[in-house]
């Protein structure tokens, strides 16, 4: 087993950087850029000049040279120009001495993306403590190790050498992760969506140093971000974190997933990233009374994203659904009940708005059914008017619109104008039909600022989702 190289007395300890100064970063050096135009390293300089990052970059290999025209430096006390940011790719053994290093350099913040640390083993744990110890007594920024970094949509800055400019868009989402490949995945997911895009990203690994509440206090201040995701395993402080999840959930909204949620996720979480079991119980209870909303899954928390970053939130419970398939209505009220839902009731001004395109009575009412009537009267001016009067209507919060996939995109037209005239409460939009047709239609509101989404149920809960923190945002303010 490896003995310690640095040891820092307690007196020795300075102040803490701002992880801002990181995410901020006005340069950058990648610690193992290859003279190999295929390694991590070599790519990383490569993603940063094909991206247009606004900053200095440099690379660092003991024998010199350059890569992609980016000058090789034998180390990073000997680039010509102050470094903010560091990136180490390089194999645990030389990370302590690389961030020995980087804190003699004067550098605010390191990314430390080898794995093999303390989810590895002792000997692995050995190089941790050791590279925390020299974090502690300089007050640089670490994250990681076993991550892919940190994101800034603004300066486009990235760590991760996976990164395509695509993945880059500006947006309003704030996400931290624990583990770097589920960042890295899901974020090529994420920016293939219209309207899901970040505004900066933390990756958090084993978290050495930068943990969740760092990230969280980050994001509560961060004027770009309007919404927050986080992706734990466990937890370092959890009353820091819990007074950070209050603030930040005050300002802005945070989903959630916390995985290891059963004793056999939480025996695999600890060799993912060194991570120790929290009561799930306990967990569960804490995030709801901070007003935090988690969720379970990858596709809670996609769907969740779609409905916070296109429409408000909803001024009350009340659901009205437009639809021509009576057994996905009835799937969806049932799903209404168990959020705790409503069926809006219709003023007679919308009643009779609704009338002059629905000619039965009963399906005039909630839920509207629009077969056959769009028949007669055509789809697109039977759907816009009704969409209308419910838009108008103060005793509905919300609309949910369940439909089939049109051949022809633009036939959901007049619907997207009606909303972007009058665009005070969620509406949210499910359609079936064949599978091509679903995705044309799909991207085609999407793009146009509809959130659509693969099931009504799916949308329901949704929905339910922004109502509770709606309520919990009215509860702060009362």
């Amino acid at each position: 087993m490896p003995t310690r190289l640095f040891e820092f007395p307690e007196e020795r300890k300075k102040p803490v950087r701002s992880i801002r100064e990181s995410l901020d970063a006005q340069s950058v050096a990648v610690i193992g850029a290859s003279r190999d135009q295929e390694k991590p390293g070599a790519q990383l300089l490569r993603v940063l000049k094909d991206v247009g990052y606004r900053g200095r970059i440099a690379g660092v290999n003991p024998q010199g040279g350059e890569v992609f025209g980016v000058p090789l430096y034998p180390s990073v006390k000997q680039v010509p120009f102050d470094v903010d940011l560091s990136v180490l790719l390089i194999p645990p053994r030389f990370v302590p001495a690389a961030v020995s290093d980087c804190i003699s350099k004067g550098v605010k913040g390191i990314v430390i993306s080898a794995e093999g640390f303390a989810e590895a083993g002792p000997e692995g744990k050995v190089y941790q403590d050791e590279v925390g110890a020299l974090l502690r007594s300089s007050g640089v920024r670490g994250f990681g190790p076993n991550t892919l970094g940190i994101i800034n949509t603004q300066t486009r800055l990235t760590t991760s050498y996976f990164t395509t400019e695509k993945m880059l868009r500006p947006g309003l989402i704030g996400l931290s992760a624990q583990s770097g490949i589920f960042v890295g995945a899901l974020l090529r997911y994420l920016s293939s969506q219209e309207g899901l895009h970040l505004s900066k990203g933390i990756g958090l690994g084993n978290k050495v140093d930068v943990n969740e509440s760092d990230a969280l206090a980050f994001f509560a201040d961060d004027d770009q971000t309007k919404i927050v995701g986080l992706y734990l395993e466990d937890v370092k402080d959890g009353r820091r974190f819990f007074d950070r999840l209050k603030e930040t959930v005050s300002r802005k909204p945070v989903l959630m997933i916390k995985s290891a949620r059963t004793q056999a996720g939480a025996s695999a979480s600890a060799s993912h990233t060194s991570s120790l079991a929290v009561e799930d119980a306990v967990f569960d209870g804490s995030v709801r009374q901070a007003g935090a909303i988690r969720l379970k899954s990858i596709d809670e928390l996609v769907s969740t994203l779609k409905g916070f970053t296109a429409m408000p939130l909803p001024r009350g419970g009340r659901l009205a659904l437009v639809t021509y398939s009576g057994a996905q209505a009835i799937m969806s009220i049932d799903t209404m009940m168990e959020e705790g839902l409503t069926l809006a009731q219709f003023s007679s001004v919308a009643k009779e708005r609704i009338g002059r395109v629905i000619a039965t009575d009963s399906k005039r009412k909630n839920p509207i059914d629009i077969f056959p009537d769009w028949v007669a009267q055509g789809y697109e001016k039977t759907t816009s008017e009704i969409v209308k009067a419910l838009l108008d209507d103060d005793e509905v919060d919300g609309i949910l619109f369940i439909s089939f996939a049109d051949q022809h995109a633009e036939a959901h037209r007049p619907l997207i104008e009606a909303v972007k005239e009058n665009p005070c409460k969620p509406f949210l939009v499910s359609l079936l039909g064949d599978g091509l047709d679903k995705d044309t239609n799909e991207r085609f509101l999407d793009t146009n600022g509809i959130p659509c989404f693969n099931y009504p149920e799916q949308a329901v809960s949704v929905f339910g989702r922004m109502w509770r923190y709606a309520q919990f945002k009215a509860r702060l303010a009362g």
